[in-house]
């Protein structure tokens, strides 16, 4: 079936006011760089619905299969299109039906007729064209409410548009409409996640990364850097930040008690994370915490890694149940990236018996005694910065929801 253009639905951003068009126009910006590797692509936008258009075959099939992927959309639609004349509608209602599996389903005829001179009324047209698909595709069944097949037409006095299936999209808001967040990024299954929700949100993410060679290798690097690459392509660059943690993490083994070290390395990474956000005017910082889920996460712990920071710390998964972590990170196509087994910073340095319930005011008092400020300049200093994707968006965006 030959696709002319296809039709999106906003959803959530139909509900905004006097700003609406602000929030239209971040997503058109973010089509437009989901497929900045197509040559073809063209987007015009109206008040509640927008068109992309290719004249490619191959490349209207590759926005099919990655729309699903950029939020802000509630559901999108194939076009086709034909003269507005009863035997080119004729014709392509069939097409289009004959195209899908309908044998045995249910179905109707919804015409919109735009251009009122045409020479059939509404509820003609609707009897017209659903009498020939029905004469020359049997084994359809009839129903006005609700069918399983619903084609729908457009008549207007230029050209008229058919299409048949309404496909979910991402929903949420377009990344980018909503300010700048950093995220810690860990490597492991749950900040790639947090990001999705928070991108979901129409926030754009930077994120943040803690590298202690040689502990931690090349791969674990290799594979955040994969992580980058897959949430950009919901519509969104994301630029990484790598810190070199090393003399950090090792002058924490030494300068505090061995149970609240993973409580000291989180609050050092708090503080790296608070600098780096104002550089970079993020509004807030995110993780992947989940409450209880380790000994770092509890609230007496997570209470400890506040202190450090009057920046809001958000924590879109703090209440989710692992396994529900897990069927989302599977879904977006993060999960099999995330448990490759290259450990990360905290992972390599894990206490034995790490304390659940470290008191603020003995952490102030066990860090005081270092010159942690200089290090912490020193590896803001020093870090690298990539952006992704660091090559144009691939195919693989198919399937994302």
């Amino acid at each position: 079936m030959k696709w002319h253009e296809i039709l999106i639905r906003y959803g959530e951003i139909s509900t905004k006011g006097k700003n609406r068009n602000q929030f239209i126009n971040r997503l058109r910006q973010n089509i437009r760089y989901t497929f900045q590797d197509l040559e073809h692509v063209s987007v015009r936008s109206e008040r509640d619905r927008m068109y992309v258009r290719s004249n490619s075959d191959s490349e209207m099939e590759t926005l099919i299969e990655r729309l699903p992927g950029v939020f802000g959309i509630q559901s999108f639609s194939p076009v086709a299109e034909c003269e507005t004349t009863i035997d080119d509608m004729k014709r392509l209602a069939v097409e289009i039906v004959k195209g899908i599996d309908y044998e045995g389903k249910t179905f109707k005829v919804n015409v919109k007729r735009s251009y009122k001179q045409f020479e059939m009324e509404t509820y003609e047209l609707n009897r017209e064209i659903a009498t020939h698909v029905l004469s020359t595709l049997p084994g359809m069944v009839v129903q006005m409410k609700d069918p399983e097949i619903e084609l729908r037409i457009e008549v207007r006095e230029d050209k008229t548009n058919m299409m048949v299936e309404v496909i979910p999209g991402a929903a949420g808001l377009p990344v980018g409409s909503n300010g700048k967040a950093l995220l810690l990024l860990s490597g492991g299954i749950d900040s790639p996640v947090a990001a999705y929700y928070m991108m979901k949100r129409g926030v754009r993410i930077e994120a943040i990364h803690f590298f202690s060679p040689p502990f931690t290798s090349d791969q674990s690097l290799g594979k955040v850097k994969e992580l980058c690459e897959i949430i950009s392509r919901f519509g969104g660059n994301v630029r990484l930040h790598i810190i070199p943690f090393t003399e950090i993490q090792q002058t924490i083994q030494q300068a505090v008690p061995q149970n609240v070290t993973m409580t000291s390395t989180r609050r050092m990474m708090m503080k790296i994370s608070d600098i780096v956000r104002e550089e970079i005017e993020a509004k807030v910082l995110v993780t992947g915490e989940n409450l209880g889920q380790v000994a770092s996460q509890t609230l007496e712990s997570l209470a400890a890694i506040n202190d450090v920071t009057t920046t809001p710390i958000l924590r879109p998964l703090i209440t989710f149940d692992k396994l529900d972590i897990i069927e989302v990170a599977q879904r977006i196509g993060t999960f099999e990236t995330s448990i490759r087994p290259f450990e990360d910073c905290c992972t390599v340095f894990t206490p034995a018996n790490p304390k659940t319930k470290p008191n603020v005011e003995k952490m102030n008092y066990y860090e005081a005694f270092t010159d942690f400020d200089e290090m912490i300049e020193r590896a803001v200093k020093n870090r690298e910065i990539h952006d992704f994707p660091k090559k144009k968006v691939v195919d693989e965006f198919a399937g994302l929801l």
